[in-house]
């Protein structure tokens, strides 16, 4: 439990940690491809996909109806087209995992500052933490697009040590996939991996955070959340 002594901030990943995204994440991405009458994706295979940004999944999903290597010109003319049919359906289909509104409120009541470190896109990210009445737990909110990088470069998390001041050993974060770990790992920073999101179909313990969970509610305990709270 070392990695975690000194922890008082911590920064989530969104989609694959805190809301399974990817049924309105496919219907998007479904539609976007029947417009342009192109074969179909299944939700499996948008989960797979999923981890990288918008983009990254678009060429992902062209790469896929095509058979071969998207120009970065016919991406760029499809994105505008996904990024209306995704705001149609943010959160029609989307659910919060289990565990995770109880395990803010925790953390929020022992007094830990939180924030959001996603790469979904910013216009997206504040609607859907609204959709689910968690956006009040997060004192700080970054999207894929908010600064130069994103995940898997450390900046997103170098951000926040330098915006509040912290040491590298008072930040934890926690992540579905490799993305989350690596950037962890380049800031410096401690790490908690969680087995039930998108991670490309890889073991997230292969990336080597300081911890894995297997459920969100694990985390409270990682963090000796009842004693500090009875602390306050």
């Amino acid at each position: 439990m070392k990695p975690f002594s000194q922890i008082n901030t911590v920064a989530f990943d969104l989609d694959g940690t805190l809301i399974d995204s990817v049924p309105d994440l496919a219907v998007a991405t479904r539609a976007t491809l029947e417009e342009l009458n192109l074969p179909l994706c299944s939700d499996e295979q948008v989960r797979s996909w999923v981890g990288n940004g918008a983009k990254m999944l678009m060429r992902r999903a062209l790469s896929f109806a095509l058979d071969t290597q998207v120009s970065e010109e016919k991406l760029q003319n499809t994105m505008p087209r996904f990024m209306h049919f995704y705001k149609l359906n943010l959160q029609l289909h989307s659910v919060l995992y289990v565990g995770v509104e109880s395990v803010l409120s925790q953390l929020q009541q022992a007094g830990y500052r939180m924030a959001i470190v996603t790469n979904k896109p910013y216009e997206f990210t504040i609607p859907l933490l609204e959709a689910f009445n968690i956006a009040g737990y997060f004192d700080m909110v970054l999207g894929g697009d908010s600064l130069a990088k994103m995940k898997p470069d450390p900046l997103p998390l170098q951000h926040i040590l330098h915006e509040w001041q912290l040491g590298s050993e008072q930040l934890l974060m926690v992540g579905d996939s490799k993305n989350d770990i690596l950037a962890a790992k380049a800031a410096k920073v401690a790490s908690v991996g969680l087995t039930y999101g998108y991670n490309y179909g890889e073991d997230i313990g292969l990336s080597g955070p300081d911890a894995v969970c297997e459920q969100f509610s694990e985390i409270t305990a990682l963090l000796n959340l009842r004693d500090k709270a009875t602390e306050q």
